[in-house]
């Protein structure tokens, strides 16, 4: 698709963490990883300007450290996104691609700059896949919120958010067979039924800022080219 002006979008991923585990269930998967970093080169080679937000899952979520301080435990979380957007970065840069890693908890010895608006419009027009870790850099918000927050402060067209099912149900198709798929959603009937597309602080971000949300699977990571094309293969959350 493009924006009307005959050219591709720029657009926003939210990766999930656990994606990266592939079957090995945490850590990184190695042949996952680098199939990741294959479509987002296939993606930006077709003329996409493209961010990433990672979860972290994979590593730590900070709400299931319960053994810590909830402050504590995101931050830890917080630095296993680093963790991830450098490792999907050298994998993109492996496969030939070009990325630059943006977090609001830098690590500028990892190549992990601080996170501002202006680098990532200049990395952008640079041609660079852009990786947006640490969160928010505050604790007791998701990366959720923190896709929404960096895909509004970068102006990118579409949010899309990777997960394990292929769009939005009414209940949790893992465990309910009979579960009803949405093709279309409100930002205001997903707070009203509180369905689990993402944290209610990133559907109100995405709500104020009129970016709209395609929730689909990633499981296979080439479902990402095939969305872009297809918004029906996921389920689309927008406006009235």
């Amino acid at each position: 698709m493009d924006d009307g002006s005959g050219k591709a979008p720029r657009v926003l991923l939210k990766l999930s963490g656990e994606i990266l585990a592939g079957p090995a269930g945490s850590g990184f998967h190695r042949d996952t990883v680098y199939r990741v970093a294959e479509v987002l080169v296939e993606v930006a080679s077709a003329g996409y300007q493209l961010g990433v937000v990672t979860g972290g899952g994979n590593f730590a979520r900070g709400r299931e450290l319960s053994a810590f301080t909830r402050t504590r435990a995101d931050y830890i979380g917080m630095l296993a996104t680093v963790m991830n957007c450098l490792a999907v970065s050298d994998s993109v840069e492996k496969h030939g691609g070009k990325a630059a890693v943006l977090s609001a908890i830098p690590v500028p010895e990892a190549g992990a700059r601080l996170f501002a608006p202006s680098l990532a419009e200049d990395l952008f027009q640079q041609g660079r896949i852009v990786f947006f870790a640490g969160g928010t850099g505050n604790p007791l918000l998701s990366t959720d919120t923190a896709a929404a927050l960096r895909a509004a402060q970068t102006q990118c067209k579409i949010l899309y958010k990777g997960t394990k099912v292929d769009g939005v149900y009414d209940s949790d198709p893992m465990k309910n067979p009979e579960a009803l798929r949405f093709e279309t959603l409100s930002y205001n009937e997903v707070l009203r039924r509180d369905l689990k597309v993402m944290d209610a602080a990133a559907v109100a971000v995405a709500r104020e800022n009129l970016l709209p949300i395609v929730v689909f699977d990633i499981t296979d990571p080439y479902n990402f080219v095939k969305v872009l094309k297809n918004h029906k293969l996921g389920t689309v959350v927008k406006g009235e």
